[in-house]
């Protein structure tokens, strides 16, 4: 058996921060997962440690769990009591405290217990295998890995294994295959040393940039700024992680390099811990888990305002709102940025400098190649670009004079390279050897990226906002490329012309993915056209806009092949109807979905009403069937959001046909799979008729509105919407003896829509979520 057949239940041994949330996300991929702990002295409450744990995880925010049912999956247990189920666990993870020698006592009571074949793994982060495996048994040794999950383990992708050189090699890649397929990681093989490969890198990106910030005299506002997006790194910046990670965990963390590093490690160097937070540590100004950190908030009359610390003075102060102009002036430009003269431009430089040295002296030290390097610090740092792929946009040349300029020797790889790290040879993308030569960079069974496909072909079909791509095997890739993928009349054009020509031309293609290699689906329609069409009360541009999507979208619904929707990210509004009208949804796990149109006055009018009515009543008997419509109103009224695939579920915006992919690099292939399986032998749905309760159902969802109105949850306008909502899904003026088709109700959803988006407390609705980007309830 491999990877996910052979895992069939999984122990986690810790039930602290990183354990907890370690089995909330086995949980999350469906395996059952005990989370054991020791026994408390004098505990009623023999579990009291796992079960205050299991507790926490349904309070968490963001939640680790992907639904509340994956809860059902957690079982508390002790290691007392309950060491005999080891036994039944395929592999037990090891998440307690970072101290060897109660790590090795562990380990031999785990040994004594677990089944033969069974896989333990650590998630040290800083401990070297080498040193966890004194004094255990050759079994042992063969069935163990390093695991090293980054926190929070469901929405940081990085998983970074290391094996010993007794480890089976089958154990290595069971597991592997299990953390890619089944918990959606990105593994990252990595060499036994101190910190592996992210921490290493990062810990000393960290280091260099506070030093730098006192050094050049910046802000921490100045130092986030500079050191966040401009280098393709989270707005967190430096500061800012700190506070989320907590300061106090830092000089743990340099404790553990410190012991462990080489004595010619370049980090003994530049390390030093300033007086301010070892102050500030004592105070319990620790971050966001204490009274503060360098920002905090303040409750004021006014609301909460953020106030941010004087790295002289240790007082807070009042946020700055300035903007830098070098950061401007440089735009996207990173190396602008550090040729810039000014204090900004020096920081920039130090830092990148520092750090990308660091990195390049590391391998083959840390890692086989930079790919795997690049690929840590992306997915467990959330870094945009990887340290080899920052070099490149610098230059080799250029890192190099500044690493000259600082009186440090130039790392041998950076010697080697003679151009860049990176290269593209034939439409593939190539990585530069430890040796100075190219290989291609490998790309897993199973994966297909979009970015991959674009540099081998020209697009098949293509406007200012849409563009269809050949995935091969017959399979076409409709990509939307407007800002967050909304809808305009363009998408439309080329989604009708698309479905021309696979109706026409193209007869012998299997179908078609919808699908975008950014970080979100489609966020629904362009606010800004529709502002601007009521701005000039244009309304036939906009009814037409409406009825345009209406027809789009019911083309696909009844398209004579299959269309599969491949959703990851924000798929909020008309990204969410256009899912309802395909033949079936590959969803990426992380998929946020709902109909979310009241938050802006309006319902949804892309069919979305009537689909979700569709879903409702299927199946049911004559009599139009209130408890059904009830539950599809309240949960458009409400705006209901999936913050998972698997919530989206829940509410009914996916069915039981469609399916979840847990790591996202997979999507596009197992939509493309999707398509390919669909089309043997497929026919379109046919259209169906509906027999709703009309007036008086629609009285009853009215009396549920004005409740909610007394009870101060609703505002009149709110109401308003409702009751618009309710003529729609209750048929208006119809009985349950007469039959409606999916036209007339589109008709009616439309009707509605149009209504409501004259109203001026609407266009209040919609300015404001261009303006701020959150919903406004007036």
């Amino acid at each position: 058996m491999k990877g996910a057949d052979f895992i069939q239940k999984v122990a986690v041994i810790g039930s602290g921060v990183m354990g907890a949330q370690i089995a909330a996300h086995v949980a999350n991929a469906g395996y059952p997962v005990y989370l054991f702990d020791i026994v408390p002295d004098g505990a009623a409450d023999r579990n009291q440690l796992a079960n205050a744990a299991l507790e926490r995880l349904q309070k968490m925010d963001p939640a680790p769990l992907m639904s509340k049912k994956a809860a059902r999956l957690m079982m508390p247990a002790n290691l007392t009591d309950d060491v005999m189920k080891l036994g039944e666990c395929d592999w037990i993870i090891e998440a307690i405290v970072e101290n060897v020698a109660i790590k090795r006592d562990l380990y031999k009571k785990v040994d004594a217990y677990r089944k033969p074949g069974s896989v333990v793994s650590s998630n040290t982060s800083t401990i070297p295998l080498q040193q966890l495996l004194e004094g255990q048994s050759e079994r042992f040794a063969a069935d163990f890995l390093i695991t090293h999950f980054f926190n929070p383990p469901r929405y940081l992708r990085l998983l970074e294994l290391v094996v010993g050189p007794r480890t089976r090699k089958d154990a290595a890649e069971n597991i592997a295959y299990f953390c890619d397929i089944k918990l959606g990681k990105g593994v990252v093989p990595c060499h036994d040393t101190p910190g592996f490969i992210a921490n290493r890198i990062g810990t000393y990106f960290m280091q260099a940039a506070i030093n730098a910030t006192f050094e050049h005299g910046l802000t921490v506002e100045e130092a986030d700024a500079v050191a966040g997006a401009p280098m393709g790194i989270p707005k967190t910046g430096v500061f800012g992680l700190l506070d989320l990670i907590g300061l106090d965990l830092m000089p743990l963390i340099s404790k553990s390099f410190l012991a462990t590093l080489p004595a010619d490690d370049y980090y003994r160097r530049i390390y030093r811990q300033p007086a301010l937070f070892d102050k500030m540590i004592a105070d319990g100004y620790t971050g966001r888990k204490g009274k503060g950190g360098f920002y905090k908030l303040e409750k004021t009359e006014t609301g909460k305002q953020k106030r941010v610390l004087n790295l002289i003075t240790g007082d807070y102060g009042d946020e700055s709102k300035g903007k830098i102009p070098t950061l401007d002036n440089a735009g996207k430009d990173l190396k602008k940025l550090c040729e810039s003269s000014d204090k900004f431009g020096k920081f920039a430089t130090d830092i990148l400098a520092q750090t990308l040295c660091y990195t390049a002296s590391l391998v083959p030290q840390i890692a086989d190649d930079i790919v795997a390097i690049d690929t840590a610090m992306r997915l467990g740092y959330n870094w945009k670009f990887g340290p080899f792929e920052l070099i490149d946009k610098l230059g080799v040349g250029w890192l190099c004079d500044q690493i000259k300029a600082s009186g440090r020797a130039v790392p041998p790889l950076l010697e080697a390279c003679q151009g860049s790290f990176y290269t593209i040879n034939d439409g593939q993308p190539q990585y530069m050897k430890t040796d100075g030569r190219y290989a291609t960079v490998p790309v897993p069974q199973g994966v297909l990226l979009l970015a991959d496909v674009k540099r081998r072909q020209k697009p098949m079909l293509k406007n200012g906002s849409a563009q269809l791509w050949n995935l091969g095997g017959g399979v076409a890739c409709f990509e939307m490329t407007t800002k967050m993928n909304t809808f305009d009349p363009d998408v439309f054009k080329l989604l009708n012309e698309t479905i021309d020509k696979i109706e026409t031309e193209w007869r012998d293609w299997k179908g078609l993915v919808i699908y975008s290699d950014g970080e979100h689906f489609s966020a629904g329609a362009n606010l800004g056209l529709a502002m601007f069409a009521i701005n000039l009360a244009h309304w036939p541009l906009l009814e037409n806009f409406i009825a345009e999507g209406q027809k789009t979208f019911r083309r696909l619904r009844f398209a004579p092949f299959p269309t599969v929707a491949a959703t990851s990210g924000l798929a909020l509004g008309g990204g969410c109807e256009i899912t309802l009208h395909c033949s079936a949804v590959q969803a990426h796990a992380e998929t946020y979905m709902g109909l979310v149109e009241v938050g802006v006055g309006i319902i949804p009018g892309w069919g979305g009403c009537v689909q979700m009515l569709r879903r409702a009543v299927a199946g049911k008997k004559f009599g139009g069937p209130i408890p059904p419509i009830a539950e599809a109103f309240e949960t458009i009224s409400l705006a209901k959001t999936g913050k998972s695939a698997f919530e989206a579920r829940e509410y009914g915006y996916l069915q039981n046909h469609d399916a979840i992919t847990m790591n996202r690099d997979r999507l596009l292939f197992d939509a493309k799979q999707k398509v390919v399986s669909l089309s043997e032998g497929y026919h379109p749905p046919k259209e169906i008729s509906f027999r709703l309760p009309g007036k008086a159902g629609k009285a009853a969802l009215q009396l549920a509105l004005q409740v909610f109105r007394l009870q101060g949850k609703a505002s009149a306008h709110d109401v308003k919407i409702g009751e618009a909502l309710a003529t729609v899904m209750t048929g208006d003026d119809t009985t349950p003896f007469v039959e409606l088709t999916e036209g007339q109700l589109i008709e009616l959803e439309r009707r509605e829509f149009m209504a409501l988006v004259k109203d001026p407390l609407t266009w209040d609705r919609i300015n404001h979520m261009l303006n701020t980007g959150k919903p406004l309830r007036n």
